[in-house]
């Protein structure tokens, strides 16, 4: 079974410097095609600060390459099925803060 990071609470605006992908050479694997794609996702299981790498990738709506956890394909039908959604970043860090209210 794979550890997955303790999450953080808030919402970091600097998150480029923190993914696991960053110091890793298991970063060119972030741009897998077809099958690959899955174990692709596995390293983002690890990244403490895999929402909001999502969030931008939703937000810049980045066509190529897994981000967040997510394929291009699975990021576009998410796109589609929520066109309603202005800002990705907005909406998961209002839900970081109502899942640490909860908590406390």
């Amino acid at each position: 079974m794979t550890a997955i990071a303790s999450r953080p609470t808030t919402w970091d605006e600097n998150w480029a410097s923190r993914a696991v992908c960053r110091s890793s050479s298991a970063a060119d694997d972030l741009f897998a095609k077809g099958a690959a794609q899955q174990t692709a996702k596995a390293i983002c299981q690890k990244c403490p600060v895999v929402a909001e790498c999502l969030a931008d990738a939703l937000d810049n709506r980045t066509e190529y390459g897994v981000w967040g956890g997510m394929t291009e394909r699975e990021r576009r039908a998410l796109l589609r099925r929520r066109p309603e959604v202005r800002s990705w970043a907005q909406l998961f860090r209002l839900a970081r803060q109502q899942d640490s209210e909860r908590a406390s």
